[in-house]
């Protein structure tokens, strides 16, 4: 009787699962492709879910725990090629997991570097559509429209408009029954930076006395040191605001007036030059002027294929896909660096020699950008140059072309696969790029056999020069009042 009752009991238990994959196939998994399913049906590119038996029998939850627990394991080994059909995996099969998303993105963004922690910008377009399928599958909560607009702002640091959007989404109502308006007090303050360093001031502003009526709110209805601590910021940075938007003439151009008495007039000519020297295969060294004083100035410095896929000056059109690619173009070279200004002079030595997975060099045409956007520079020295570049200036390299309503600073050459790589005829003298209004001071790299490429202009030709024969005359003790 015993044994009669453990086989109707394993019978019952059969039919169920019968009954419970039929009911997968037919109305779940069609269900789930429908809403769920961003890959067309297919796991990573390859895998069809109907093979994956956890998921016919209705464990997706369960088995997208249990993959993203094993993931965390290779995070502690540092194995993080490993984690990327993971993260995949996970939310596909459960859609709702933010911290997956928000986690992968990170990694997927900022945890592949090189040998000196240079991150490998390649993946800055997967991880920002993984961002944007977030922010699609979990619509009701502000968490993954903040998450997209922080790599916006913090990661890409470029295209401002695109975090501005991104943050306001993350602020933005959902429907009828449904909000987002569950974002912190504390998150909502960024909104107004990335304003300003999209040119919009005036929003920014009135962004601030919103900010500033919700946090009177707040506190009537919660006294605590922590609204009060939230409020007193958002006071500081208005006063702020309005201080900068006098002294840096902002006011004043609005109503035409000219800007003869304020920070930003006469504009500063920066003074740039630039040189670059391959001291060895696959190494840079990258030195030049900048005339700007106090410390705080970071020139983007990018080296690239010339025939990059979606290329823009200094960057890349990061936003050109919503699939969640996650196998970069490996193929191809992307190297992105900032050059710390001190005294007035930068130098830089950048080996890409231990990275050849992340640097393969394959093309045969490279170019080299120097580019610099008064937008992304710390509040001091906006000070001067203003948001949006009016009190800056270069007699060479001023540009307003390249960032449309913006002055920035931006100059590219050329360079080939055999002078990076020194092969051929440069394997016995270094290939040198400078601009022709560099000055050689102590410490430049000075080859025996050097041949410099000098560039006149953006729009000028490139010629080649011998190397001269005489030492060049010591640098000019620069002016006193630089700023």
């Amino acid at each position: 009787m015993k044994r009669s009752g453990s086989s109707t009991l394993l019978t019952v238990v059969a039919l169920l699962l019968i009954a419970q994959g039929a009911l997968q196939r037919a109305v779940i998994f069609p269900y789930w492709g429908k809403n769920f399913n961003s890959s067309g049906g297919k796991v990573n590119g390859s895998m069809d879910p109907q093979q994956m038996l956890f998921a016919l029998l209705g464990f997706r939850e369960l088995l997208a725990g249990i993959l993203w627990v094993r993931a965390d394991a290779f995070f502690d080994s540092g194995n993080y090629d490993a984690i990327l059909p993971l993260i995949r995996l996970v939310t596909i099969l459960d859609p709702q997991e933010i911290d997956v998303y928000a986690t992968g993105m990170w990694h997927i963004g900022y945890n592949f570097t090189d040998e000196e922690q240079r991150s490998d910008r390649r993946y800055v377009p997967s991880a920002l559509a993984l961002g944007k399928e977030g922010a699609r599958k979990n619509p009701d909560t502000y968490e993954m429209f903040f998450e997209t607009g922080w790599m916006w702002w913090h990661k890409v640091d470029d295209d401002y408009g695109k975090a501005v959007y991104w943050f306001k989404e993350s602020q933005n109502a959902f429907g009828e029954s449904k909000t987002r308006n569950d974002i912190l007090p504390a998150r909502k303050d960024i909104l107004v930076q990335a304003l300003q360093r999209d040119g919009k001031v005036d929003e920014a502003l009135d962004t601030l006395f919103r900010l500033q009526e919700e946090g009177i709110a707040r506190q009537a209805a919660d006294p605590s040191h922590g609204t009060d601590q939230t409020l007193n910021t958002i006071v500081s940075n208005l006063d702020s605001t309005l201080v900068r938007m006098v002294q840096r003439g902002y006011v004043a151009e609005k109503e035409g007036r000219p800007l003869t008495d304020y920070d930003v007039s006469p504009p500063f000519d920066v003074g740039f030059s630039a040189k670059v020297t391959v001291v060895e295969p696959m190494v840079l060294q990258v030195e030049g002027t900048w005339g700007v004083l106090p410390v705080g100035t970071r020139i983007r410095f990018v080296l690239r294929d010339k025939d990059y896929p979606h290329a823009v000056a200094a960057g890349i059109d990061w936003d050109y896909s919503d699939d969640v690619n996650l196998d970069p173009p490996r193929d191809k070279t992307f190297m992105q660096d900032q050059l710390f200004v001190k005294n007035r002079r930068f130098r830089r030595k950048i080996d890409m020699s231990k990275d050849p997975t992340m640097y393969p060099f394959t093309s045969d045409k490279y170019v080299l950008e120097f580019y610099y956007n008064p937008r992304s520079a710390p509040a001091h020295i906006q000070d001067k140059f203003g948001w949006n570049g009016e009190g800056m200036t270069d007699k060479n390299y001023l540009n307003n072309e390249v960032r449309k309503g913006q002055k920035v600073l931006y100059c590219a050459f050329e360079m080939s696969r055999d002078q990076i790589l020194k092969h051929g005829e440069w394997q016995d003298r270094p290939a040198l790029i400078k601009t022709p209004n560099y000055v050689e001071t102590k410490g430049s790299y000075q080859g025996k056999d050097e041949v410099t490429l000098d560039i006149p202009s953006l729009r000028g030709s490139t010629t080649k020069t011998p190397a001269p024969s005489t030492p060049n005359a010591p640098a000019k003790k620069p002016a006193a009042n630089g700023h």
